[in-house]
């Protein structure tokens, strides 16, 4: 049975100004998707096109900039939405309340589908062209995400058995070892999703089965981390056992091998 660190969420104190390790690992996550957004420019079809329809620097530097206004804007609209609706229509002005806390990343995912629907629109590029540039660049920075959760000791696992070697007991949690699910989804949607996606991607596919991929690499590995991820206690698990985390998955996952399936006859982009 291991012991959670305990580690200070404070990662810098500089007078008044506290630096958290949260904080940081956002910076990092828009760090890893600058770089490899640039990689990803020299991927078919990205690098072979020509005039004005030739991807540049300066898009990724602009799609992420439009991702981090959905991410947090979608993030936070949709935890009020999914996980609190009662209690924010009847505060709606904590809804502003950032600092509480309360994101959902299934709200941040439609919130960048929004920006990034924003982006095609106004740089006249198809929908679906764009959301594949992107997909294969995500999934890095859910892995820093994960790894902020840990640090905060929060989003603690289920309990497990006792005699399981990386059992873990946290914080806030009760003396019982639990899954440290953070890890769990830091391997999972996170590294491996992206090793997956990025050689997929690699390769010209048709238009929009890279989203595809995204969508049903995700919802399904997500769907798998929850068995293991403590339900949110003020809804605990829902119907059919399931809980909010793998029932918001369940479209992910048939959109996703929808996409897969109907986009193989399609023209590459």
């Amino acid at each position: 049975m291991l012991i959670h660190p305990q580690i200070d969420p404070v990662a810098l104190q500089l007078g008044p100004l506290s630096v958290h390790w949260y904080g940081l690992t956002y910076l990092a996550a828009f760090g890893l998707f600058l770089w490899l957004g640039h990689k990803r420019l020299q991927h078919a079809p990205f690098a072979q096109m020509q005039g004005d329809q030739a991807w540049r620097s300066q898009d990724v530097e602009d799609i992420l900039f439009m991702g981090v206004m959905g991410v947090v804007l979608g993030g936070r609209v949709g935890y009020c939405l999914f996980y609190k609706p009662l209690y924010y229509l009847g505060n709606p002005l904590e809804i502003l309340a950032v600092w509480q806390g309360g994101m959902s990343f299934h709200g941040g995912l439609l919130g960048v589908i929004v920006a990034m629907a924003w982006f095609a629109r106004t740089r006249r590029r198809p929908f679906l062209q764009v959301m594949d540039f992107v997909a294969p660049c995500v999934p890095t920075g859910l892995a820093a995400g994960r790894v902020g959760n840990f640090i905060n000791g929060e989003l603690w696992g289920r309990l497990a058995e006792p005699d399981l070697p990386w059992g873990m007991v946290f914080r806030g949690a009760g003396d019982l070892p639990r899954h440290p699910s953070q890890v769990y989804q830091f391997l999972l949607e996170g590294l491996l999703l992206f090793v997956l996606l990025w050689l997929f991607a690699r390769k010209g596919r048709p238009v929009g089965q890279v989203s595809g991929a995204f969508l049903l690499g995700y919802g399904l590995f997500r769907f798998i981390a929850e068995f293991f991820r403590e339900p949110d206690a003020h809804l605990g698990l829902l119907s059919m056992g399931m809980s909010m985390g793998q029932w918001l998955c369940v479209p992910m996952i048939l959109g996703g091998l929808w996409m897969v399936m109907t986009r193989r006859a399609a023209v590459s982009v």
